[in-house]
């Protein structure tokens, strides 16, 4: 099965027309998306667009033998009036399959927006998923045995999408997915292609066409990173934003809950209001025990105040039981915590806090502290695939 992809963008396209953000100002050439619609081997057209027909020309293809067009968008009618020689754009209703004289099954699939998804059986069995923009599975039974081999869908705009297939097993590691209703909600080019990859996914140019069941090198997700940032610089929302396609992720607090202070509540409340509802959360500092354990993703936010925890149990501020075996006994829990994470099998993104470039502390046990942070931030680095340091919310990787 070959998918042509007239268009990869929202339905307002990319750059939208008038709109002055800087994203929007750097969607050129390859960057610049028409609306998403898509040729399915010739003969199913998903989604009429304006221009199909100058798109399909320029990508190679003809709407000459399209025998079916179904539309996913929310609206009632055809987006655009159909060239002359195409059927009539129509929609299947949600659950019921329809087949089509050139051997290919479609099935809709309910959403929990309002549109309709579609997926594609062609006559040699591959099978593709195609989600409406801003649109999720509104249900899926479990079948891991029948993971699709292409998922078209709004992985930036909807990446929860991803987490629900993969929670069912269908979308499995061989699964290609494919990017497509790309808005200006994140900067074309290098940014696009770096927050994709975190999701296991990929975005290509209009007019591509693929091959649905071929190998395709997308970049493996990284199993352990590392993002390191200074205060309200957005290195959570990256971390977390790195694990939001995937299920049942575990968050480790491990600032606790600070009975009494009521900015540090309001702070954990905007934390876990931002978290997909899927996800558990865990308060504890044993990092170890978890790191050990097979399981589903963990992000732990902080080592900042995983260290704070540790020099407090080892008596760090203190100079003289720092002297008799303090600063021993910390050196021991930080290889410990950087050995869980040399043998773990687990995905692990962990957010630290970077300060050895800010003001050098006043007082002793401040430089400690900034000194023993800088010591284990190298550590854990050292053990993780990818490093990212997040500056003014922005993501610069510094390894992978």
């Amino acid at each position: 099965m070959d998918v042509t992809l007239l268009g990869t963008g929202a339905p307002a396209g990319l750059p939208r027309p008038h709109c002055p953000c800087a994203a929007c100002a750097t969607a050129l050439g390859a960057d610049a998306r028409a609306a998403t619609s898509l040729l399915v081997d010739g003969a199913l057209l998903l989604d009429l667009t304006p221009g199909a027909a100058l798109a399909a020309a320029r990508a190679g293809a003809s709407l000459g033998q399209v025998a079916q067009v179904l539309l996913t968008h929310p609206h009632d009618g055809p987006a655009v009036e159909a060239p002359a020689g195409l059927p009539q754009p129509g929609r299947v209703p949600d659950g019921r399959e329809l087949a089509l004289l050139s051997g290919h099954r479609v099935r809709a699939v309910a959403m929990d927006a309002p549109g309709t998804g579609y997926a594609v059986t062609a006559p040699d069995g591959l099978r593709l998923l195609y989600l409406p923009p801003g649109g999720a599975p509104a249900g899926l039974e479990e079948d891991s045995a029948q993971s699709y081999d292409m998922v078209l869908a709004d992985v930036v705009g909807r990446p929860d999408a991803l987490a629900k297939l993969r929670a069912v097993g269908s979308v499995g590691p061989a699964t290609d997915i494919v990017a497509v209703h790309l808005d200006h909600d994140v900067p074309p080019g290098a940014e696009l292609r770096r927050r994709l990859a975190a999701a296991g996914a990929r975005a290509v140019p209009d007019g591509t066409t693929l091959a649905v069941g071929g190998y395709e090198e997308v970049p493996d997700v990284p199993r352990r990173t590392l993002v390191l940032g200074g205060a309200r610089s957005g290195k959570s929302v990256e971390a977390e934003r790195r694990l939001e396609s995937f299920p049942g992720v575990l968050y480790v607090a491990t600032g606790g809950t600070r009975g009494g202070d009521t900015e540090w509540a309001s702070r954990v409340a905007t934390h876990r209001e931002r978290r997909p509802g899927s996800w558990r959360t865990a308060e504890t500092c044993d990092l170890a025990p978890l790191l050990a354990e097979d399981g589903p993703p963990l992000l732990v936010d902080c080592l900042s105040l995983w260290l704070t925890d540790a020099m407090d149990a080892v008596g760090a501020w203190d100079d003289a039981v720092w002297a008799d075996g303090g600063e021993r006994a910390l050196r021991e829990r930080t290889a410990a915590l950087t050995a869980a994470v040399r043998a773990t099998s687990r995905t692990v993104v962990a957010v630290s806090n970077e300060v050895g470039s800010g003001i050098v502390p006043a007082t002793a046990s401040g430089r400690r502290y900034r000194d023993e942070l800088g010591r284990l931030n190298a550590a854990f680095a050292a053990e993780c695939e990818q490093v990212l340091l997040v500056v003014a919310g922005q993501a610069l990787v510094l390894r992978g």
